[in-house]
């Protein structure tokens, strides 16, 4: 069994990304996925898979609980495409990880709270797509977990 302690003294940022890539390939392994990854991310794609759909693309964050806000850089996330997910992972000590599939899509809604976008107009900053994670919008990243969303990538 593995560690469910997700402390920075152990994982720092750069662990933690690596480990949520690796656990979000196995889920979808699991699922009799085949994984492809390349060694170099240079356009916001982290895998991608193949299911009897086609291939999916895969762009993995992993937070722990207390994070409230992730991004993706607009340039590396097209909304429009349907074969592009965000796989969000929230990691809570002592628990097992929390897996949402959430596709790229989902940012064209304007009815959800949790899914925003930051054009940053005049700024330093890239525009950028984001999720805001709280209590008051869980039940909308909630739709979108791992059990809900394989069939429909299957």
């Amino acid at each position: 069994m593995y560690n469910l302690n997700w402390n920075k003294e152990t994982l720092n940022k750069q662990k933690l990304g690596r480990f949520g890539e690796y656990y979000a390939k196995m889920a979808l392994a699991s699922y009799g996925m085949s994984i492809f990854t390349s060694e170099v991310d240079d356009h916001g794609i982290d895998f991608v898979a193949e299911s009897k759909k086609g291939f999916l693309k895969f762009q993995v964050k992993t937070i722990r609980d207390n994070t409230s806000y992730v991004f993706m850089k607009k340039k590396y996330f097209n909304i429009f495409d349907e074969f592009l997910f965000l796989l969000l992972i929230i990691l809570k000590d002592g628990e097992h990880p929390m897996l949402f599939a959430i596709p790229a899509t989902a940012w064209q809604s304007t009815d959800k709270n949790a899914f925003v976008f930051h054009p940053y107009d005049n700024k330093k900053s890239e525009p950028e797509y984001g999720i805001n994670i709280s209590k008051k919008n869980l039940p909308q990243i909630e739709e979108y977990c791992l059990e809900k969303m394989i069939a429909r990538m299957l």
